[in-house]
């Protein structure tokens, strides 16, 4: 298994990287170097948090075999050796080889290559004063946003427990959405207005053609078919002497437009994405005083389901989990992340420690490391690397500063956003993982041991190169989190957002219910107008499978009866020319033939009347010169 665990997490990180940039990004649609930038950057930042635990559990290892090769094993002082006192004699317990264990060589090089290829940076004399710049300011984020993570992911769950509060907020989305959606409209047509008239002045031999060419690809289809209509292409720009835009214009248009079309796409998605999940909210609260325990929902899903699904997943199975099993599973697991937030917490301010060891990571590992269980070792290190993680990566995919910077699931995320999101994880993740290691005291410089560091250490041991900074910052700034939990408890910053005007979700609020009740408002128009659809849709269907077999019956009758009356008229006209004009030749009397068939009169017979009242192209003129809706039979039959 030598090498075999990092291969295999080295290839699982990679589809993850690539399954989570597909829910965000647009392949189709954005640049190449947008999509292979961004995977890059998540790819290597998320293989830090997956190989960092194998890295663990090789050092601790070495550390083995390092005191087993002494002679005697080494003294421990007045408890100041505590992986001394922690390293057992080779007699006691001999060193067994982890199942992950990596070969020596391999991880210093592969972190290296890890972190400078995220990082942009030159291996030069400077490497070490660019590796503490960098992990002081990632150091200064990561806090920031762990202090929100912590409280903020188990209090969603345990509220998501709550009846009728994912309902509330789904109303209070939908009505700050729908001005969002407005806006977006708007702003479309402000754009599309500016890029009419730049395509009416500027005409096809035009120099700067080929840059409105590119900015008309850029804009949605049913826009593209208009100006394309009115476009007069016979007329030369140097006829009129007009003012035409410059290049620069025309760039900055460009990037209005991009804009706009994501902005109004997005708006649009996500108020599909919306509705559905506030129908499908609203059927849970109608069917938790079901007698029968059968979901039943109120529209069909667009998408097919599974069949897979659809066979396990049955109204039965979906009643007990949407309205008695998932409340409970969420409330049981915001006591979980709750226990693991006050853990963190507790570390944080206390890793410092060495005499005693007051840092439940560093207590769980060193337990572990007594008795050399690897496996439990790479388990406790990936659940407690993992939850940071999800803390920090969570608040980066929930952060949007105005429409500058907003991560939208279902391919709606713009370049811009993606290219920071990427900077802001290489920026945080090194720090997360050096944090991680002083926590459970596998970093030299927290623990003051003279033992073998790991591999990750080695490469990134240079924050002793500013005293100020190893010994100050780095051990005192992470117990700002306390603070930072207390105030993301009390909703601070919400509350500082809603009086500077940005409505924010509060239950105590006159705002916010006023949203609430426009949200539900606008939620029970699109269900009612959803209902009309589906409605009419039904009575088309029904009329349909009733009365399909008689109009293709009709429609033949009617057809054959054209045939024989057109053929018919035919004879007539031939021997009426034929008698008239005896020297014609056959091409000519042809032509007359066709000529009149072409002449047949309008045709008012009953057998032309369509049987179904809801036909669209019933009372237009149809093929032949039947007007359908004038007939004069018929019409109060199945009244």
């Amino acid at each position: 298994m030598s090498g075999a665990a990092l291969g295999l997490e080295i290839v699982f990180v990679f589809f993850l990287a690539l399954f989570l940039l597909h829910r965000y990004g647009d392949f189709k649609k954005q640049h190449r170097l947008v999509i292979v930038g961004t995977l890059l950057a998540w790819y290597l930042c998320f293989l830090i948090v997956f190989i960092l635990p194998l890295d663990v559990s090789t050092t601790i290892y070495n550390r083995c075999k390092h005191a087993a090769a002494n002679s005697s094993p080494p003294e421990s002082s007045n408890g100041s050796g505590l992986y001394a006192t922690a390293t057992p004699a080779p007699s006691q317990h001999p060193c067994f080889k982890p199942w992950s264990y990596i070969p020596d060589g391999i991880m210093p090089i592969f972190w290296r290559v890890v972190y400078w290829t995220s990082q942009f940076l030159t291996w030069n004399q400077l490497q070490t004063i660019g590796i503490a710049a960098a992990n002081t300011w990632g150091l200064f984020l990561l806090v920031l946003l762990l202090g929100y993570g912590l409280v903020e992911i188990p209090r969603s769950y345990w509220n998501g427990a709550k009846r009728g509060y994912l309902l509330t907020k789904t109303y209070f989305k939908a009505a700050k959405l729908m001005t969002e959606k407005a806006d977006a409209e708007e702003t479309l047509e402000d754009v599309m207005e500016e890029v009419r008239k730049v395509n009416e002045s500027i005409k096809y031999n035009h120099p700067l053609r080929k840059c409105v060419d590119t900015i008309l690809k850029k804009c949605p289809t049913e826009y593209q078919e208009k100006m394309g209509r009115n476009m007069d292409d016979y007329e030369d720009f140097d006829e009129k002497h007009n003012t035409y835009p410059s290049e620069k214009s025309l760039v900055k248009l460009h990037k209005q437009v991009i804009y706009s079309v994501q902005r109004h796409r997005r708006t649009q998605v996500q108020w599909q994405i919306l509705l559905e999940q506030a129908f499908y909210l609203e059927d849970v609260a109608k069917n938790e005083t079901s007698a029968t325990h059968q979901f039943v929902h109120t529209f069909q899903s667009p998408e097919p389901e599974n069949r897979f699904i659809q066979y396990f997943y049955t109204p039965t199975v979906e009643w007990y989990w949407e309205c008695l099993l998932r409340p409970w599973f969420y409330r049981i697991l915001a006591v979980v992340l709750s226990t693991f937030s006050v853990i963190v917490v507790w570390s944080e301010c206390t890793f410092f420690s060495t005499t005693p060891v007051l840092s439940l990571f560093a207590v769980f590992i060193q337990l572990a490391e007594k008795t050399y269980n690897y496996i439990y070792i790479e388990i406790a290190c990936f659940l407690s690397i993992f939850f940071l993680s999800i803390c920090v990566y969570s608040t980066v995919f929930r952060i949007r500063v105005f429409n500058y910077y907003y991560l939208a699931s279902h391919h709606q995320t713009d370049a811009y956003s993606l290219l920071f999101s990427g900077m802001l994880f290489c920026r945080l993740t090194p720090p997360l993982c050096l944090n991680f290691l002083g926590l459970t005291h596998m970093d030299s410089s927290i623990s003051h041991q003279n033992t073998q560091p790991t591999a990750y250490t080695s490469i990134m041991g240079s924050m002793k190169v500013l005293s100020f900074i190893a010994d100050g910052f780095y051990i005192y700034y992470p117990m700002l989190v306390v603070i930072l939990c207390i105030a993301t408890y009390f909703s601070l910053g919400t509350r500082c957002l809603n009086l500077l005007g940005f409505q924010q979700f509060m239950g105590d609020n006159d705002m916010t219910s006023d949203l609430v009740d426009e949200g539900k408002e606008l939620i029970r128009r699109e269900k009612r107008k959803r209902q009309r659809q589906e409605e009419g849709e039904n009575r088309r269907r029904e009329w349909k499978e009733r009365y399909g077999h008689n109009r293709e019956d009709s429609t033949r009758n009617r057809n054959v009866h054209i045939d024989s009356k057109e053929s018919n008229f035919s004879d007539m006209s031939t021997n009426r020319s034929a008698s008239k004009y005896t020297r014609a030749n056959n091409r000519t009397e042809r032509d007359r033939i066709e000529l009149l068939q072409d002449a047949e009169p309008l045709d008012f017979n009953a057998e032309a009347f369509t049987d179904d009242p809801l036909e669209p192209e019933s009372g237009r003129y149809q093929p032949g010169g039947r007007y359908l809706s004038m007939s004069r039979s018929r019409i109060f039959d199945d009244v």
